[in-house]
């Protein structure tokens, strides 16, 4: 139970970084709760249409779209009165990441996949919401850019892969992938680090 409901914490964190990527777009409140909507659940939703994991997981479990609904309203008041978050949710968005990571990459392994796949499809979980978000509000997706997010995800997922490998148990090798990829990205956060770029013009 404490999984899922920091999975449902995961969502929201989510969900309210998309209405801060559609909140300068002219959107109406739909609109609004769309982008949220995509960027909470999206990644998963095609982990599990990958995966042939059917009903899809907010199809059987509405709780997790009466949180991104409770998020996206709630987000929209306090902008009303206050600017934006900062470093809170930055640290709130790197927590999420890594547990939408590792939970997904729990699920392949379920399904006796590869090393590789577990790998793919934890990231996938973690990054593709906010790629779709990016894309739908005209921005270069986080992802493609120079910023250690999945590369964060990749490596936090091997980590957690590593440990079983040694003997772990999977609870104490989940929690250890999860601080790894949140401790990673406030790293690169804090330190301003990044990925070399391939060619400058």
């Amino acid at each position: 139970m404490l999984l899922y409901y920091l999975d449902l914490i995961g969502v929201a964190v989510f969900a309210t970084s998309g209405v801060l990527a559609a909140r300068d777009r002219d959107l109406d409140f739909l609109g609004v709760i769309v982008i949220a909507t995509i960027t909470a659940i999206g990644g998963g939703t095609l982990r599990d249409l990958l995966l042939n994991r059917h009903p899809i997981f907010w199809v059987t479990d509405s709780a997790y779209l009466l949180v991104i609904i409770a998020a996206t309203v709630l987000t929209l008041i306090y902008l009303r009165y206050k600017q934006a978050p900062g470093p809170a949710f930055m640290v709130a968005d790197a927590f999420g990441l890594a547990l939408f990571a590792l939970s997904g990459a729990q699920h392949a392994q379920q399904g006796g996949y590869d090393p590789l796949i577990v790998i793919v499809m934890g990231t996938m979980t973690g990054v593709t919401g906010g790629i779709i978000r990016d894309v739908i509000t005209a921005k270069v997706p986080l992802v493609l850019r120079r910023e250690i997010y999945a590369t964060a995800a990749i490596a936090g997922i091997g980590v957690y892969l590593l440990l079983l490998a040694l003997g772990l148990t999977q609870p104490v090798a989940f929690w250890i992938g999860i601080v790894f990829v949140a401790g990673l990205r406030l790293l690169a956060l804090r330190w301003n680090l990044h990925l070399p770029v391939l060619y400058k013009p």
